[in-house]
């Protein structure tokens, strides 16, 4: 909550605000959030205009995540430029808009919350990365792929095929040893 009572209501009547303040909730979105309690760093211009007050200014904090692709925990930080227009009562912003298309001030005092949490929804990604070249998992056994040792793979046997596969010994290491320990009997 910031108050706007110092501010004033005159148009051009400016002041910064530089904080942190702990989130007041979890901030984001399913795999990438700013965990409750994290401190975000907030650098902000108050400017009253003559509509209400415009808020501009950077807000920064460290995010929490988990890979979309091989699902390991990663942090990381988010930063962004906020710009939104806070109307006072009984301003015709405040009269002509529809409730949820503007902020409003109420009794004197602006909640950032609504604003920052819009504002970082829209700004961290739908699916993050641990980085930007993340391989993921292998699709048969579920290993990351990036501590996997190098040419990693599975022979597949096509299942339109298999019976053919195993009446020649083909695709297992069991069928070829047991046709081995066959042909060594047969001698």
């Amino acid at each position: 909550m910031l108050d706007t009572l110092s501010l004033g209501r005159r148009p051009g009547s400016m002041r910064t605000v530089q904080r942190l303040a702990p989130s007041p909730s979890r901030l984001g979105l399913d795999l990438i959030a700013i965990e409750k309690g994290s401190e975000i760093d907030l650098d902000l211009r108050l400017e009253s205009v003559s509509e209400g007050v415009l808020v501009t200014g950077t807000v920064r904090a460290d995010t929490v995540g988990e890979c979309s692709r091989c699902l390991e925990p990663f942090t990381g930080e988010v930063s962004l430029y906020l710009t939104e227009l806070f109307a006072y009562p009984n301003s015709v912003t405040d009269q002509t808009a529809q409730e949820d298309e503007v902020f409003r001030i109420e009794d004197d005092l602006i909640d950032l919350e609504p604003a920052i949490v819009n504002a970082v929804g829209l700004e961290l990604p739908l699916r993050p990365l641990c980085t930007d070249d993340c391989a993921g998992l292998c699709s048969e056994c579920g290993i990351r792929l990036a501590i996997a040792e190098s040419g990693h793979g599975h022979e597949i046997i096509d299942p339109r095929w298999a019976g053919l596969a195993a009446a020649f010994g083909a695709g297992s290491e069991e069928s070829s040893s047991a046709s081995d320990s066959k042909n060594n009997e047969e001698k």
